[in-house]
């Protein structure tokens, strides 16, 4: 069938007419599809961000013949609520939000056009409660069902009457995190005993003290830690700065208000909380584009590197007495396995409760979430690059390494019938089968090559000298050392565009 040039010039406008309409639907259908919920760093919920996974990894299945014999869980608390110091800032940005709407009101009246109307007369949701950071019902439905699910997935290792020294819970002297271990020991004992129609039965959850608590608050033990979180949270300020002052001035020029610094980064605070506490996304979320909440989000991911995970080797070498009792645990199963101990003699899980400062450290003891050659770099003790600033992808990412409820665990294998080794180690992160770099990126390891280049490269150090001698180098590094390496890195150099102050500020360090 032949067209006439007319018709053919008429379908080509008409294709051109649909591309330039599809082009102009990506970006909204794009906004529309961002959940800000998975973009709230460590302040994200679990259910918001669990399911999220590594999708160019293939899990190893468990091959037959071989059954679980041992966990080891280490677990961030739920989804709480805001400290009271953060509900200060938060009521001090409601005082500063009036002056501003007051200002404003009193200025051009088209201006008012631009500013939201949930602005108006907003109040802190927690204005005038005077404790805070305690578990909430969210976070008590986190633990309970991932109780559940785990007894589910591990029947095997919870098909015995409950006993204190089979199945040990452990939490921190902090309520949130023993509040968690019980939620979630509710769960997995769900219709094991006799208490009410739900047929709960009662068990043990044990504490430390905080002043010596080194399996699950080493951080709080840890003086040579404290100094260098002492050190660098300034710096860390400063990295956020050029981020927070570009989108000052967008926020300003969007919605003819005068915030200030101070003002975005306590409005990106209450959109975390709002959020992840109170399923709130179209009032302080919704003042920032996807884009923006992607820097918002990445700079509180280079907080989190830096200060908890691999910004530097004592923010999880100073974990090696949490990373040894794990292995002991696991050691002395595959004792009691192969003495053929009577069933209800033996421990076969061992469940601790604590915090992201718990978590992330831990995780990095693993290896977890390294690409390429890094995990080569931390067995040489070489400082790694921070993560790539959006658009580029990155594997460090709060919301995924230590969500509220965020866990390891380290589930011990028996698998007789295979040639290399009896015993394997499989590690899921938030549920979901992880890569080891220190196991050749498997997620099912011989144990024997999880204790050779996983385990014991860290044990070489002593949590007592590591945390309380002072070294020659420590003295003689000035603080503001690792600011101007970190300024000099490759993913700084975009934040040049920001004015010549900034220019000068960072050449004065």
């Amino acid at each position: 069938m032949k067209y006439s040039s007319s018709e053919r010039y008429s379908e080509m406008a008409t294709a051109t007419l649909l591309l330039l309409c599809a082009s102009l639907l990506i970006p909204s259908m794009a906004d529309e599809l961002f959940d800000v919920r998975r973009h709230l760093s460590t302040v994200s919920r679990y259910g918001a961000v669990k399911d999220i996974a590594d999708n160019g990894f293939v899990a190893s299945s468990i091959p037959d013949g071989c059954s679980a014999i041992h966990l080891n869980l280490v677990a961030r608390h739920g989804t709480r609520s805001p400290t009271k110091k953060r509900m200060r800032e938060l009521e001090s940005l409601a005082n500063h939000m009036e002056v501003l709407l007051r200002d404003a009101r009193n200025g051009k009246q088209e201006s008012l056009q631009q500013i939201p109307a949930w602005l108006w007369g907003w109040q802190s949701p927690w204005k005038g409660k005077q404790k805070g950071g305690e578990l909430i019902s969210k976070g008590e439905d986190e633990l309970y069902h991932l109780g559940i699910r785990t007894r589910e997935r591990f029947p095997d290792l919870f098909n015995e009457e409950y006993h204190p020294d089979i199945y040990v819970i452990k939490a921190t002297q902090v309520p949130r995190a023993s509040a968690s271990a019980v939620a979630f020991g509710i769960g997995l004992f769900n219709g094991r005993g006799s208490l009410g129609p739900g047929r709960h039965r009662a068990f043990s959850v044990t504490t430390e003290s905080r002043a010596s608590d080194i399996l699950l608050r080493f951080y709080d033990c840890c003086q040579n830690y404290k100094d260098y979180r002492e050190s660098q949270e300034p710096m860390v300020n400063k990295l956020k700065e050029p981020i927070l002052d570009e989108i000052t001035s967008a926020l300003v020029e969007r919605y003819q208000l005068n915030f200030t610094r101070q003002d975005i980064a306590s409005l990106w605070f209450l959109c975390k909380q709002e959020a992840s506490l109170l399923d709130i996304v179209n009032q302080a979320c919704s003042l920032f584009s996807p884009s923006e909440v992607a820097l918002l989000e990445w700079t509180d991911d280079l907080e989190v590197f830096i200060l908890k995970g691999y910004g530097e080797s004592i923010n999880y070498r100073m974990g090696v007495p949490l990373l040894q009792d794990v292995v002991q645990s696991m050691e002395q199963a595959i004792k009691d396995h192969e003495e053929h101990r009577a069933p209800g003699t033996y421990e076969k899980a061992r469940l601790r409760f604590a915090h992201a400062e718990t978590v992330v450290p831990f995780s990095c003891l693993l290896g977890l979430f390294l690409e390429g050659s890094e995990f080569e770099q931390i067995q040489r003790e070489e400082a790694l690059q921070l993560p790539p600033k959006p658009p580029q992808k990155r594997s460090w990412r709060g919301s995924i390494v230590a969500p509220f409820t965020g866990n390891n665990m380290l589930v011990l294998y028996s698998c007789p019938a295979n040639n290399s080794s009896n015993y394997f180690v499989q590690v899921l992160h938030n549920e979901v089968p992880v890569p080891m770099p220190g196991c050749y990126n498997t997620n099912f390891c011989p144990f024997e090559v999880f204790k050779e280049r996983v385990v014991n490269p860290h044990l070489k150090h002593d949590y007592h000298l590591l945390c309380n001698r002072r070294s020659e180098k420590q003295e003689s590094k000035p603080v503001t050392s690792k600011l101007v390496q970190l300024l000099r890195w490759p993913f700084f150099q975009e934040s040049e565009i920001q004015s010549k102050k900034h220019d000068a500020e960072a050449a004065e360090l």
